[in-house]
């Protein structure tokens, strides 16, 4: 008996999705699963194996919104609901692993509720939950695992294990196909854990399979680990050599508009969505199904659905990244193609490519220089928090009028949402020529147009007396000298007792993983600037005649450096208080 695909399962709610698996695991017995999962094993290998081992449960990640929807889960499969759950270990780190996520703030519980199969054998359906309340910013994993089902597996209990039955078990499993898949010792229940990928021609549908050893088999388990790194390896840098695809893919979905062709929360079929975009049917399938891997879409029965990761390539969807996509796949994915000529002299792939700054060549093309200022407005959510900084408050409190400054505030974004959140103060931007009306357009349609006034210029053109000045990722595109020139100049501009905000991404003294250090090879390659840390920072600043006061976190790994005129140290600020 062939069991139910857990890909095409992933298209039911949670409660569908749980009551397959408790019906196949009353179905199922190991003489009757083990040919089907490992095709090739002869008589005496499958008695060998089904004398050792029995199937013990098929297992299942589910995302309920509370403890209460799991308890319904439960009772409406007829599962007992009051088994107590544990901390599942390896499933947590396996998730932290595959969503870039801290380990520490993924609750993964493991439940056995009991399931008596028809042969009168006591099994267990293993299920793995994860609380995913309304809203979370945890709903993405659950939309992800659901569709891709990576701890959907099947179980089988080695009975009275040795390190010698164990390490023969694993050799036989690899001699028929199935590759190490990782594993480890939950030390909440004393069990070991050997994952396996069961083999291209597997028929029991379910991609993955387990040996679950009680006790502490850690010395066997280390080699079964060190074959699924080496094999990890290979897969992690070969997904890696193909980045390049991906960009391209996001790049065309988005240029063909088929995620505004998507209803959201709706599957379309293929054929009808190639029509829709003018794309051949065939060739967008094959897009389709990469994007599925990746969870921009969901494949289902019928078609595809827009996820709510693809939703965000849609045109009109609030801070759309659809212009993000189109300049990383178009221009600047151009110029990385010249990475080397960076690497190599130390200057900008896009001047050696194009024969200019980018600054220049999107000025000449204006279709660019839109699409370059929608996508830096795509990157608004970094902007969230800073209209409530302290400084920006404080000026939106004083009794007199106030005023922020916005040097070079690209379509007027942030300038926007600061002027929404403190209708008392007064916003002054300065920008290129062509980009000034743009802004002014962008500002009248969010209502605070009338409180703006509006200054064409480069940067020494910085307008005097503001309360408060804003450097919103401008530093990054130069080096350290014109940083030092565009510093200078808002200094020279800003009364005694003006703030200067400066919002960059700002790399880690630790060289930890960050969004920074990508940047930092996008700023040297495309720009011919780079990100810095916060002494570098502080360095720059100070060499204008400025002093670094505080810095603060922003969403996307953004930061928000405060700094004032030289002089006695201020108290430094400190956001929400």
């Amino acid at each position: 008996m062939t069991a139910p695909s857990p890909t095409a399962a992933s298209t039911l709610p949670d409660a569908a999705r749980l009551r397959e698996t408790v019906d196949f695991v009353r179905e199922q017995d190991a003489a009757a699963l083990l040919p089907l999962l490992l095709p090739g094993l002869d008589a005496v290998e499958l008695q060998a194996l089904v004398d050792r081992c029995r199937f013990s449960h098929a297992a299942l990640l589910v995302f309920p919104s509370d403890p209460q929807e799991l308890r319904g889960l439960l009772a409406g499969c007829g599962l007992a609901g009051d088994v107590p759950p544990r901390p599942s270990v390896v499933v947590r780190d396996r998730l932290a692993a595959r969503h870039r996520r801290d380990a520490a703030g993924l609750e993964v519980h493991i439940l056995r509720p009991p399931v008596t199969g028809r042969d009168g054998e006591r099994r267990t359906v293993e299920l793995f939950t994860l609380v995913v309340p309304p809203g979370s910013e945890l709903a993405d994993v659950a939309e992800h695992e659901r569709a891709r089902e990576h701890e959907a597996h099947l179980a089988f209990e080695v009975e009275r294990p040795d390190p010698l039955l164990l390490r023969g078990m694993c050799a036989l499993f690899a001699r028929h196909g199935a590759l190490a898949d990782g594993g480890g010792y939950n030390p909440h229940e004393d069990g070991t854990v050997f994952y396996f990928t069961a083999p291209a021609g597997a028929k029991a549908g379910y991609r993955r399979m387990e040996l679950y050893a009680p006790g502490d088999h850690r010395d066997v388990l280390a080699a079964h680990l060190v074959e699924h790194r080496a094999r990890r390896s290979a897969e992690t840098l070969l997904r890696l050599m193909t980045g390049a695809w991906t960009t391209q893919a996001l790049a065309v979905f988005a240029e063909l508009r088929v995620p505004d062709a998507m209803a959201p929360e709706t599957v379309t079929d293929a054929g009808t969505l190639a029509r829709a975009v003018g794309a051949d049917p065939e060739s967008l399938t094959t897009l389709l199904r990469y994007l599925a891997m990746l969870g921009v879409v969901a494949g289902e029965r019928d078609g595809f659905r827009l996820t709510g990761l693809g939703a965000l390539l849609r045109a009109d969807a609030p801070e759309s990244m659809r212009p993000l996509a189109l300049m990383y796949g178009g221009p600047f994915y151009r110029s990385f193609g010249a990475l080397g000529h960076t690497v190599r002299t130390g200057e900008a792939a896009f001047d050696h490519l194009f024969g200019e700054n980018h600054f220049d060549h999107f000025a000449r093309h204006p279709e660019l220089a839109d699409m370059f200022d929608r996508a830096m407005a795509a990157g608004a959510r970094m902007f969230e928090p800073l209209a409530a900084h302290p400084v920006i408050t404080a000026a939106a409190e004083r009794p007199g009028p106030a005023t922020v400054v916005d040097v070079a505030g690209g379509n007027g974004a942030l300038l926007g949402r600061i002027l929404t959140a403190h209708p008392r103060l007064h916003g002054v931007l300065l920008e290129r020529p062509h980009v000034v009306e743009a802004a002014r357009r962008s500002l009248d349609a969010a209502g605070v147009g009338g409180r703006c006034t509006y200054r064409a210029g480069d940067f020494a053109a910085v307008p005097p007396g503001g309360d408060v000045y804003v450097l919103s990722r401008i530093l990054h595109d130069w080096d350290d000298e014109r940083c030092r020139e565009i510093l200078r100049h808002c200094a020279r501009a800003m009364p005694a007792g003006a703030d200067l905000l400066v919002v960059e991404r700002v790399l880690p003294a630790d060289d930890s993983v960050s969004l920074a250090t990508a940047w930092d090879l996008h700023m040297r390659c495309n720009v011919g600037g780079r990100e810095r840390r916060a002494d570098h920072y502080n360095r720059l600043l100070a060499d204008a005649g400025l002093a670094l006061v505080g810095c603060a976190p922003l969403p996307l790994e953004g930061s928000v450096l405060h700094a004032r005129k030289a002089g006695p140290a201020p108290a430094p600020t400190r956001p929400g208080r």
